[in-house]
């Protein structure tokens, strides 16, 4: 039974090290070849963990193959436009100027009501305001309003934006982070002055506290 357990607490921290190297896509967002070797990689540590009679190493030898692999495969398509081509192939056009392409749809094996459904998902509930819609290689719909019915913009309204930036976290789940601390420039007796003004005396009262680009705190006690 620790025989056992310790196999299955190997492979699993092997496979996290793997698929965390592997990049930080979503099981949607990966290409085919992604998709094969991870598919594989479940399988192949899978099966050393149902069978204790076969040596560890025959499990972990394929996965650390598989990485390779896939760094390889992940360099050429970086490098060579024709390698992408091949290996992730190329968006199709399923709709041109406002007009579906029977062929393409047949082609891709999507049916009308299908591909409906994806577009009302997608906030597109008209057909007729849509000028281009593409399915990118992995699976996606990329849509592309006719000029009229796109969205209205501040600029498009002259306004000019105020700058929001990026909020940072300084308190999450009673933890004060001092790196992110040092990032905003933020010390420790004036974020003490800021939760005081809140009635807060400790951090762990503190679910999650952070600051925005104008080093304005927001805080958002446990309850």
């Amino acid at each position: 039974m620790l025989v056992i357990f310790f196999r299955v607490v190997i492979l699993y921290v092997l496979v996290v090290l793997v698929v965390r190297m592997m990049g930080k896509r979503q099981i949607g967002e990966l290409q085919p070849f992604e998709l094969v070797i991870t598919i594989l990689i479940a399988e192949l540590a899978s099966t050393p963990m149902e069978n204790v009679s076969m040596p560890l190493i025959n499990g972990i030898i394929p996965i650390i193959t598989l990485l390779f692999l896939e760094a390889l495969i992940s360099a050429l398509v970086l490098k060579s436009e024709r390698a992408r081509r091949i290996i992730d192939g190329t968006p199709s056009i399923i709709m041109q100027k406002g007009d579906l392409i029977y062929d393409e749809l047949k082609k891709q094996r999507i049916n009308v009501n299908d591909l409906l459904e994806h577009l009302r998902s997608q906030g597109y509930p008209n057909l007729h305001e849509i000028e281009y819609i593409l399915i990118e290689p992995d699976g996606n719909l990329s849509v592309l309003p006719k000029a009229e019915n796109m969205p209205l913009t501040l600029k498009d309204m002259n306004i000019k934006p105020t700058y929001h930036g990026l909020s940072i976290t300084l308190i999450a789940d009673g933890i004060r982070s001092k790196k992110n601390m040092e990032i905003t420039q933020c010390d420790d007796s004036w974020l003490d002055k800021e939760l005081e003004k809140q009635g807060i005396k400790e951090d762990k009262e503190v679910l999650l506290a952070y600051v925005d680009a104008q080093k304005k705190l927001y805080i958002q006690k446990r309850k």
